[in-house]
């Protein structure tokens, strides 16, 4: 099995969880042993999310948070009240937020209890050997469907896979839209 940031090994996570024994549960509770919080902060590309995941995400039992902006919550009936800053600062990533959880706030993330592919790179290690073992209590997984949907060894690479696959969309819906591109 290869640490690579592509569907397949993402697959593979999903599966090494399930052969840990956890189950995936949400943040309408704190944690509890054999839980994982399966995070994805969809930070540039909804195509890329959808790819992940699937289009009715909702009929099929997931939950949406908003990832927001400092310090921009309009949480609304397209969320459920979770909230994950987008390149939090440390003075304000973990504070409690009115109406909502923070996904980072205490009870919810601990260092040991918390693995990111941030930049395509995992931090403290790929987990898919330590999830099949079973070896958290609980864990908090954030992904970013961008890094998993498009091809790329580096982040440069998998951002310029994601623009020119955004393009090539776009290109697709201008023709569809009857615009002449000639």
């Amino acid at each position: 099995m290869s640490c690579a940031f592509d569907l397949e090994h993402y697959g593979e996570l999903l599966d090494a969880a399930k052969a840990g024994g956890y189950r995936f549960a949400s943040f309408d509770r704190e944690p509890q042993a054999g839980d994982v919080l399966l995070r994805h902060d969809v930070d540039l590309s909804l195509s890329a999310a959808l790819r992940l995941a699937v289009a009715r995400l909702r009929e099929l039992g997931h939950r949406i948070g908003h990832h927001a902006i400092y310090p921009e919550v309009d949480l609304d009936e397209r969320f459920d009240a979770v909230v994950a800053w987008h390149n939090p600062d440390p003075e304000f990533m973990s504070e409690p937020i009115d109406g909502a959880v923070n996904a980072m706030q205490a009870g919810y993330f601990d260092p040991g209890h918390y693995r990111s592919d941030s930049n395509q790179h995992w931090r403290s290690g790929c987990p898919h050997e330590q999830l099949a073992a079973g070896s958290f209590e609980w864990l908090q997984l954030l992904t970013h469907p961008e890094i998993w949907a498009y091809p790329g060894e580096t982040m440069r690479e998998t951002m310029v896979s994601m623009l020119d696959a955004e393009r090539d969309r776009n290109v697709e819906r201008l023709h569809a839209d009857r615009i002449d591109l000639t």
